[in-house]
């Protein structure tokens, strides 16, 4: 029985040996077949050709010419009528009727309000009475003073009673003169009893119900805007202005028309509505002021639009779009082309040899879908515009594709979501308004 168990002993002894050893042997294979494996890669990747790696990216390259590119500035404005006018009352009296319907057009002379006229009715028909009475006296004074003249030539009469006769018609004369005065001005007050527009224009709200007292204290009945054409403000920044002003000395920039004396740039204007959609009609830059607003700490500055539909209305913020000027021999790139990094604005050059080069950049405003580049780029050279997928790697070998820089720049502005803002008098200040 000993002998028995000591064998059965000694036998799972042995059986646990192998399962050891076995075990050991299965997790050395595991770890070496992997190596085995990538040494026989490694093997055949070297006995592979030469030319069976993969092909360089294919990429859209442009290759930069100075040319005379639009450029366009835009400025956050507000629109404002070109004449605001308050229609008040001149006479006191009870307010009977509102005639005009409330924000609707009316015209220079059209009715607007009616103050009861009865009192001065009555005002005018008592001055028309001593009108009369005035001229009769007159007339009376007139016939004694001729009666008396040729009387006074013979001497039949004496000269007290000829002066007498003479200063009675001029004191009648100057009483007719007074009395016609106050029939004049009963008119008036009477004409004012109905109140009209003084300019062709929008209405606002009357101020006064039917039934108020009005006075001339308290004479304010409403407004009126003219809106065609409609003003628009906005104002430009005095960096933006001097750097403009240096712009424009240096021959940098082209301005579409002279300088008014007035200090307008007459630049070609159109305005984006709040909805992105451009306005119909354009205009004109038309002012500048002299001088830098406290309120602002820029130049004001004003445009006006035509309006003949009355859509604008005053009050309105759009973006006013100064257009028409040109900057000559500039160098630009696609929008797409421009990469921000952590050093700053940058893009991807392409050597002689087809080679990625980064290249930084300094920008300087964007026309149509294109941003100008002042430093870091020349006429000549090529830069990468699509594949920044395929190459991004600093001298990584592509093979490039040459397209049209301003089809490239058109495809650009359609595509965009949305064009880079320029709030600013000059390209760099546009620039800055595009982050």
């Amino acid at each position: 029985m000993s002998k028995t168990f000591i064998r059965h002993q000694k036998n799972s002894q042995n059986a646990m040996a192998f399962s050891f050893k076995f075990n050991k042997l299965a997790i050395v294979l595991a770890l070496a077949l992997p190596v085995l494996g990538l040494t026989a890669c490694n093997k055949g990747a070297s006995n592979a050709p030469a030319g069976a790696g993969m092909p360089p990216p294919e990429v859209n390259v442009v290759t930069l010419q100075g040319r005379d590119l639009p450029v366009d500035f835009e400025f956050v404005g507000q629109t404002a009528g070109i004449r605001e006018t308050e229609v008040r009352a001149r006479i006191s009296g009870i307010l009977e009727q509102r005639v005009y319907e409330e924000g609707a057009k009316v015209k220079a002379g059209q009715v607007l309000f009616q103050i009861d006229p009865g009192s001065y009715q009555t005002q005018l028909a008592s001055a028309e009475a001593a009108l009369g009475v005035s001229e009769a006296k007159l007339n009376q004074a007139k016939r004694e003073y001729a009666r008396l003249t040729p009387l006074a030539s013979e001497k039949a009469i004496s000269q007290r009673e000829y002066d007498d006769a003479k200063s009675a018609l001029e004191m009648a004369e100057a009483s007719f003169k007074q009395v016609r005065a106050q029939v004049n001005e009963a008119k008036l007050n009477l004409s004012y009893t109905k109140v009209v527009a003084p300019i062709s224009g929008v209405t606002g709200v009357a101020v006064k119900p039917n039934g108020s007292l009005v006075t001339p204290a308290d004479s304010l009945l409403t407004t009126i805007v003219q809106t065609d054409p409609i003003y628009v403000n906005f104002s430009v920044s005095e960096a933006d202005y001097l750097k403009l002003n240096a712009d424009l000395s240096n021959g940098k920039l082209h301005l579409p028309g002279k300088r008014a004396s007035n200090g307008g740039l007459d630049f070609n204007v159109k305005l984006k509505m709040a909805n992105g959609e451009i306005f119909p009609t354009a205009g004109k830059m038309n002012f500048l002021s002299e001088k830098v607003n406290t309120t602002t700490g820029g130049f004001d500055a004003r445009a006006q639009i035509a309006n003949p539909d009355g859509a604008l209305r005053p009050g309105q913020f759009v973006r006013v779009m100064l257009q028409g000027a040109t900057r000559q021999a500039a160098i630009a790139v696609p929008q797409r082309a421009v990469i921000d990094s952590p050093m700053g604005k940058m893009v991807f050059g392409v050597s002689p040899d087809n080679k990625l080069v980064p290249r930084p950049v300094q920008l300087d405003g964007w026309s149509r879908g294109e941003w100008i580049v002042t430093k870091g780029l020349q006429a000549g050279e090529r830069v990468l515009v699509d594949g920044f997928i395929k190459a991004h790697d600093p001298g990584m070998t592509v093979k490039p594709v040459a397209i049209d820089a301003k089809t490239a720049a058109n495809t650009a502005a359609s595509t965009a979501p949305a064009a880079p803002a320029a709030p600013a008098a000059s390209a760099s200040a546009s620039a800055k308004g595009a982050h």
